[in-house]
């Protein structure tokens, strides 16, 4: 793994965002861990993840000249990664969405900086079903921008339907024709618990959840 997988799945765990046991999720499907980036709760925690995005962005090489974070999660994931390239000698323009349109001030759905003729990043946590993501392509197009790509916290990699061999993520990438980057994904977290003492028992129950959820990428 490259160092920005494992300090992201270093931090999820000492932040609690990572967590092993027994979790039903949305789908249905019983996980032996469960992710939640509302758990990044602290300023240094939020710094720190930020890095982490913009290292795997900046090892994927996506271009892009504007941050897009979709509401809610995505609003101070974005913002703190303009604030991390800016610390790097980069300032990125920031805009986001609101979930209900406003009808006062400004109006609208969309907050920040313009996004006509911007080469738009979408940053995330995770995508699930991927309808906030197709929410935010569309108002991103309405607004004048082009996605450039879409960059989330952690890919699960596993099928998004049982009939479907692609994860959520490589749905949406086929359909949208985008680059989805992804600080770390199952297959990082099976090197991650196989290289700690205390976390190997964890292993076999991630090995057996892959083999009957996976996606072709873990396969």
């Amino acid at each position: 793994m490259t160092d920005h997988r494992t300090r992201f799945l270093q931090l999820a765990l000492e932040a609690d965002a990572l967590r092993f046991g027994e979790f039903t999720l949305k789908s249905g499907r019983v996980s032996p861990y469960f992710f939640n980036a509302g758990r990044f709760d602290s300023g240094l925690a939020i710094a720190t993840l930020a890095g982490c995005y913009a290292d795997a962005l900046d090892s994927a090489g996506v271009e892009f000249d504007l941050l897009f974070g979709p509401a809610y999660k995505g609003i101070p994931l974005a913002t703190a990664l303009a604030c991390e390239y800016a610390r790097r000698d980069r300032d990125l323009p920031v805009a986001y969405s609101r979930k209900e349109a406003k009808a006062h001030g400004e109006g609208g759905v969309l907050v920040g900086a313009p996004l006509a003729g911007r080469r738009v990043l979408i940053v995330d946590d995770v995508i699930t079903a991927g309808t906030a993501i197709r929410e935010a392509l569309g108002q991103i197009t309405d607004g004048g921008g082009t996605v450039a790509g879409i960059v989330i916290a952690l890919d699960r990699q596993e099928r998004v339907a049982e009939d479907s061999p692609q994860s959520a993520a490589q749905r949406v990438a086929c359909e949208q024709d985008v680059p989805v980057v992804a600080i770390a994904g199952l297959s990082d977290l099976l090197a991650f618990v196989g290289q700690s003492a205390t976390l190997a028992a964890e292993r076999d129950r991630l090995l057996a959840y892959r083999a009957r959820y996976g996606s072709d990428t873990t396969r």
